[in-house]
């Protein structure tokens, strides 16, 4: 009995295309992940001159990664807007200090863990490996330097030189620092709640919507579905926001701005999950799911954008979650330019929302044939007189 109905067909077809759309989607997007890690970018402030030009220039040629010249100040800028993954002080008389007797050449390193965990992992990775080679070379020619300033042959100075290494240090920061690992994973966790959330729902206002029919105008059917959307997302983010925030989630920029944030997240996510099926039916489920996996991917929640390929990096810009985490980050452990994730957000409820209208406007009402509408009308019919 069960293979004779559609909804059996349909119920195999959903998690089959369900299965392919995640496989398709993950397989290639983190396709050669490592191989990008060079796309990070390091920005090297230099206090010391000519000595620290040294340095900078043999960073460039050891290192994979994309190493910029930059000042304290625009460093700052670039690490909070996560365009820049670690500033590498290089503090004046750093030279001076390697040649001193006695005294340590201090580096200073400055990671913002505002970011994938995977980026706080490779740039402190990275500080270790930096200060090593540092701590070889630098050091040497430094000492070696030293030894030859008094009267002592090359050779005999290179080879003394050899025994007094270590002299360069690191002082590492942490900016926006995550308390924990559940932390960590709020902004994956709210964007994969939030959009299957905002699926979900909007498959069930399609059928309530069917279902209702024509009892009501189709521009009823779109107010309706607006309020009921507007509540929800106020409702639900409130709920999630207060468990997070009772569970022990940080939110540094305020119970109330995190909430706000959470909301128009919801918002977004749910008027843009209803147009696909306000312009394709049901068969608009099967571009939600395909939407779910892009945005997982290409939002930075996992992988840094930067370590994916140009299309996928590409595709993330059109997409809301790429703003979502970016504002969610920046509310709950700190950053920059939330302005324009708030505006962006904005901008696709109401082009959702235009959208809807412009299809709803050229759609035909269709009338039932059977159920509430044939009731109704079988309703008004007169009855027999006995």
């Amino acid at each position: 009995m069960y293979l004779k109905k559609p909804q059996t067909i349909v119920a195999v077809v959903v998690a089959l295309m369900a299965q392919l759309i995640f496989c398709v989607v993950w397989m290639t997007a983190y396709d050669g992940v490592q191989d990008r890690v060079s796309h990070l970018k390091i920005a090297i402030v230099n206090e010391d001159g000519e000595f620290g030009k040294s340095i900078e220039n043999q960073l460039q040629s050891n290192l994979l990664f994309e190493i910029i010249s930059s000042t304290k100040e625009q460093a700052m800028v670039d690490l909070l807007g996560r365009d820049v993954h670690l500033v590498l002080t290089i503090p004046t008389n750093f030279g001076q200090s390697l040649t001193t007797p006695g005294k340590q050449a201090e580096l200073s390193y400055l990671i913002n863990e505002s970011n994938p965990q995977l980026t706080k992992s490779v740039m402190q990775t990275l500080v270790t490996k930096v200060t090593y080679e540092l701590n070889h070379k630098a050091s040497l020619q430094g000492t070696q330097i030293a030894l030859q300033q008094l009267k002592l042959p090359a050779q005999e100075a290179s080879e003394t030189a050899q025994n007094l290494l270590n002299k360069v240090k690191s002082n590492e920061q942490l900016l926006n620092p995550v308390r924990g690992m559940h932390n960590q994973m709020v902004p994956m966790m709210l964007v994969l709640a939030s959009y299957v959330g905002a699926m979900l729902m909007a498959m069930n206002l399609h059928q309530a919507t069917e279902s209702i029919g024509t009892v009501i105008s189709k521009w009823r059917h779109v107010a309706i579905r607006s309020l009921i959307t507007v509540f929800a997302a106020f409702l639900i983010s409130i709920v999630g926001s207060s468990v997070i925030a009772l569970l022990g989630g940080q939110m540094g920029s305020g119970f109330g701005t995190f909430w706000l944030f959470h909301c128009l997240t919801l918002l977004a996510f749910m008027f843009f999950a209803q147009t696909f099926l306000t312009l394709l039916g049901m068969a608009g489920m099967f571009v939600n799911m395909a939407m779910l996996s892009l945005q997982l991917v290409t939002s930075g929640t996992i992988v840094p954008k930067q370590m994916l390929s140009d299309f996928y990096q590409s595709l993330g810009q059109f997409l809301p979650a790429t703003y979502a985490v970016e504002g969610i980050m920046n509310v709950q452990f700190g950053g920059i330019q939330t302005g324009k994730d708030v505006w962006i957000l904005f901008a696709t409820i109401l082009s959702s929302i235009l959208l809807t209208v412009l299809v709803t406007m050229f759609k035909k009402q269709e009338k039932q044939v059977n159920g509430i509408e044939t009731k109704k009308q079988l309703d008004f019919l007169p009855t027999n007189a006995h």
